[in-house]
């Protein structure tokens, strides 16, 4: 099987309009389209991310009783949060028949315009949800929605330039690096030293054809922050990442909104400055957001230090 482009981020909100007013106002986003579909107990928003090549942020929330997205808020304790992460595939029946061949059983989606599964090997329990396509498959939402005028980017956003990555936590960085690049054609591209930090160690995959990275993170020594997030949430997406233009502007665009940040780290690498910061879940609607500033391209240690957010 192979993925050869990441579309999507997708999260719950129980309340659309006021997790779109959010990404909007806040994250800079421009909703594209909407849809309404309560046949399927969904409603939704796609949003592009600045500076992402096409990637996009979307946003689904439950509409009337017995929705499965309904189910998913109740089985969280009503928490919002990621959903999945909607990949392209050359052939969607050749991933169907990877994943079986794997002992994983995906979902299907109305009239097989995708399909569903978590990608992280079985035995490990539920990890990330993706939403798999094949290409001719335009829809990945379950409905075709309507397309809207582009909405104006937030003033004074935090001026997102690209989504970077998503973070994986998982018990053993190398056998899923293996999973994936068996799987899907991962590629590791760079890690860190065993023993750099205390309390953890990570490494980053690119998915080709994507402009999007993939970060494996693993606890080490005892009572690591990544271990406790794993016995209360499993192999599950720990954050998503995003770049800034302007450190500043960024802070006080979350200054404006009363949006604290927390465990800003900075330093200097090969001559050139980078900074990070963190945005808990509860000011984003439920997903942990890593910001990230850099002078130069490629100076920016991804995982210097990733905190705990319980």
């Amino acid at each position: 099987m192979q993925i050869y482009r990441i579309d999507h981020v997708a999260q719950v909100a129980a309340d659309l309009d006021a997790q779109v007013g959010l990404l909007e106002g806040l994250f800079g986003f421009r909703r594209v389209r909407s849809w309404d579909n309560p046949a399927e107990g969904v409603r939704g928003a796609r949003l592009e991310i600045p500076g992402s090549r096409g990637q996009a942020w979307e946003v689904v929330a439950p509409v009337g009783e017995g929705s499965s997205l309904q189910t998913w808020l109740d089985e969280h304790n009503g928490r919002p949060g990621l959903h999945h992460v909607g990949a392209e595939v050359p052939d969607l029946d050749a991933a169907r028949a990877e994943l079986e061949g794997r002992g994983i059983k995906p979902a299907d989606g109305p009239q097989g315009r995708w399909l569903e599964a978590s990608l992280s090997p079985p035995e490990h329990g539920p990890g990330i949800l993706f939403r798999l396509r094949g290409p001719g498959s335009l829809d990945m939402c379950g409905d075709s929605g309507d397309a809207v005028k582009p909405s104006e980017p937030g003033e004074a956003s935090l001026g997102i330039v690209a989504l970077d990555h998503v973070c994986q936590a998982f018990h053993d960085r190398d056998e899923l690096a293996r999973w994936y690049r068996d799987l899907a054609g991962f590629v590791q591209v760079w890690r860190t030293p065993d023993d750099e930090h205390p309390d953890m160690a990570d490494l980053v995959l690119n998915i080709p054809g994507s402009s999007i990275c993939w970060e494996v993170i693993t606890g080490r020594g005892e009572d690591s922050f990544i271990d406790r997030f794993l016995e209360r949430s499993g192999p599950a997406a720990h954050h998503v990442t995003f770049e800034v233009a302007d450190w500043d502007a960024a802070l006080a665009a979350c200054e404006r909104r009363d949006v604290p940040t927390f465990d800003d780290e900075e330093g200097v690498t090969d001559g050139a400055a980078w900074k990070h910061t963190f945005i808990h879940p509860k000011h984003t609607g439920g997903v942990l957001v890593q910001l990230f500033w850099e002078e130069r391209p490629g100076v920016w240690v991804r995982s210097d230090k990733i905190p705990p957010t319980s």
